[in-house]
């Protein structure tokens, strides 16, 4: 709880403390009060208790540990590309992912002085790289800090009126700042999807549209990928990401991140993933859920 700015910590400590009460109801995020995270969490679980972490392993404990139900973590942005490393922080975590969660995102330039005072703006790498056209208009420059919320609190306890926050609108309120300006976005598109965490998951059955996100390796031969992939095209199976990275430093073993429509019990699924491990190393499926918005 230390890692928060000070403003923050007494409304840490009393979610913290209603989390604890009830650890069925919580859900873990990355953030301070009043992070998109928060909000998502909000949206997503209206009769939750959202638990704020520092950082995204911080969630994922939460829930390893039993503190809370469920984690949601924001995996991607549709301008900004990937948030969370969650082919990292997922497989050795235990848990699996149970649904999914799309958030508009708009921010707030907020502060203790005026507009034109504002020298630089303090705020989350994404949002600063999701606001960059902005800041640059208006000749602000951008102050890297770990979340959102917490660079509000940061600029309360700092005190000055050259330090703004980029954050949430709801984080004005909550750390006594002034909205200077709103509705920042550098494109009306800008949406950061998050996945939804748990110690279990739940059978795919009933209703859908259905996801499955998995991670592999493929063989080292030539055409591997190619491969691997012509299951899914064969089958006629929606591929909507896919996504290369690098374990370890070799540079020699590519894994693969995907997204898929479909679940397991589909004979086109069933097919595609079977031929797509007939060409990996290994496969692991991360879990199956119901979309949340519709893709195609």
């Amino acid at each position: 709880m230390e890692n928060f700015a000070a403003p923050a910590r007494p409304i840490v400590a009393a979610m913290t403390a209603a989390a604890a009460a009830d650890p069925e109801r919580a859900v873990a995020f990355q953030g301070a009060p009043g992070a998109n995270s928060h909000v998502a969490a909000r949206e997503a679980f209206p009769d939750g208790l959202p638990l704020p972490c520092f950082a995204f392993e911080d969630a994922i404990d939460a829930v390893k540990e039993g503190r809370a139900a469920h984690a949601i973590i924001p995996i991607e942005n549709s301008l900004h590309g990937r948030v969370a490393d969650i082919h990292f922080l997922l497989p050795e975590s235990g848990l699996v992912i149970t649904g999914e969660h799309f958030l508009p995102i708009r921010y707030a330039l907020m502060g203790l002085g005026t507009r034109d005072e504002v020298r630089e703006a303090m705020s989350h790498p994404q949002a600063l790289g999701q606001c960059r056209h902005w800041l640059k208009a208006h000749d602000i420059q951008p102050l890297a800090y770990p979340d959102t919320a917490g660079a509000a609190a940061m600029v309360a306890e700092i005190g000055e009126a050259t330090t703004a926050a980029l954050a949430p609108p709801p984080a004005a309120d909550i750390y006594g700042l002034k909205l200077l300006a709103n509705d920042i976005a550098d494109a009306d598109h800008n949406t950061t999807r998050f996945v939804i965490l748990a110690r279990g998951g739940r059978p795919a059955v009933g209703d859908g549209p259905w996801m499955t996100t998995f991670i592999f390796e493929v063989k080292n031969i030539p055409a591997a990928l190619y491969k691997a992939m012509g299951g899914f095209a064969t089958n006629g199976v929606n591929m909507t990401k896919l996504e290369s990275y690098q374990r370890g430093g070799s540079f020699a073993a590519t894994e693969f991140y995907a997204d898929v429509v479909g679940r397991p019990g589909d004979e086109a699924f069933d097919r595609a993933m079977e031929e797509l491990g007939f060409h990996s190393k290994w496969l692991r499926v991360l879990g199956t859920y119901k979309q949340a918005r519709e893709r195609g």
